[in-house]
């Protein structure tokens, strides 16, 4: 075998290794909460809804009827704010992520520090009572509030765009979600 050839395969074979040691921990991460991929029959706009396509593997999770309202209750908050489906794309992506679309209250040993509601927003970082942020439509308008404060936010892949508001130890989980979140936008924002 030349040696041209072999170092390509060895290369090759370091960069297999080295994506799985990286992606594995994201990987199994990601296992626990979400289901794969499953083809959708909405369809989205990619320039409007998903202008940057989609960054890395996507998740999906059957959704309740809580969550579903929770979904409706994001779009009307984004529609009222005056702000478009993408601001709506960001935000159910954001919660998504954050819990799973359900209005989180208090989870004792298992919260992390004071975060609660669909956002996971901390009322002693000034987000809020507990009360408010635990309210679909306030929570919402809180981090569309944020978002709009992020220069370029419109023109930034959606993971930058909701980690410069939501400042996560997981910057990057937001992106597995943007898929989701735009076909619930395609599927219910002109409901």
């Amino acid at each position: 075998m030349n040696t041209i050839l072999r170092k390509s395969i060895l290369g090759i074979a370091g960069l297999a290794f080295t994506g799985g040691v990286f992606a594995g921990p994201v990987a199994a991460h990601a296992a626990d909460t979400a289901h794969a991929v499953k083809p959708v029959s909405v369809s989205v706009q990619g320039d409007k809804l998903i202008p940057h396509g989609v960054q890395g593997a996507q998740s999906r999770i059957d959704l309740n009827d809580e969550q579903t309202a929770n979904v409706k209750a994001i779009i009307a908050a984004t529609k009222k704010a005056g702000m478009d489906e993408r601001a709506a794309v960001v935000s159910i992506a954001t919660a998504l992520q954050e819990s799973k679309l359900e209005n989180l209250g208090h989870l004792g040993d298992r919260n992390d520090h004071d975060s609660q509601g669909l956002f996971q927003q901390r009322p002693s970082s000034g987000w809020g009572t507990v009360e408010q942020i635990t309210d679909p439509e306030y929570s919402t308008t809180a981090f569309l509030k944020g978002l709009k404060q992020v220069d370029g936010w419109q023109d930034m892949p959606l993971t930058k765009a909701a980690q410069t508001v939501q400042v996560s130890a997981y910057p990057d989980h937001y992106a597995q979600w943007e898929k989701q979140a735009a076909d619930l936008v395609a599927e219910h924002w002109n409901k």
